[in-house]
Formats: C-alpha cells, sequence, structure tokens
C-alpha cells in the first residue's frame, strides 16, 4: 500500500534543524509535523503546519533578540 502526503521540502543549516525538530519532539506546534528527515540540511514536513511554524520560529528569533523588540 502507498501512503501520499502533501508536504514542503525545507531546507536549513544544521543548527536550524535541529530547532525544527525540537519543535517537532516537543510538540509546541500542537502535533508532530516533520514527515521525513532526509539528512543534515533538509526535512520534509506537513505543509498545512508551514503558516504555524513561521510565527512560532518568528517569535522564537524576537525573543532572542531583544535588540529588535525595543525598536517596534
Amino acid at each position: 500500500m502507498v501512503n501520499v502526503k502533501k508536504g514542503v521540502l525545507v531546507t536549513s543549516d544544521p543548527a536550524f534543524r535541529q530547532l525544527l525538530i525540537h519543535l517537532d519532539d516537543s510538540r509546541q506546534l500542537g502535533s508532530k509535523f516533520i514527515i521525513r528527515e532526509l539528512d543534515d540540511t533538509h526535512l520534509f514536513i506537513e505543509k498545512e503546519i508551514v503558516p504555524m511554524l513561521e510565527s512560532k520560529v518568528e517569535q522564537i528569533m524576537e525573543n532572542m533578540n531583544p535588540e529588535t523588540n525595543d525598536n517596534k
């Protein structure tokens, strides 16, 4: 039997890939979203999660860089 899922190929550096894996493992977006870990720089993730993932990553980046928060 063949299983088909719509997904998005994500290319990143290894550090950002680890952040995505952490978000997936800890289910911070409500569920697991990584369909397949392809190699050190590529992940195949569920298409539906992309808007929530972008928002979460933006939030994390803002929290890591407080200087940009002061300019808003």
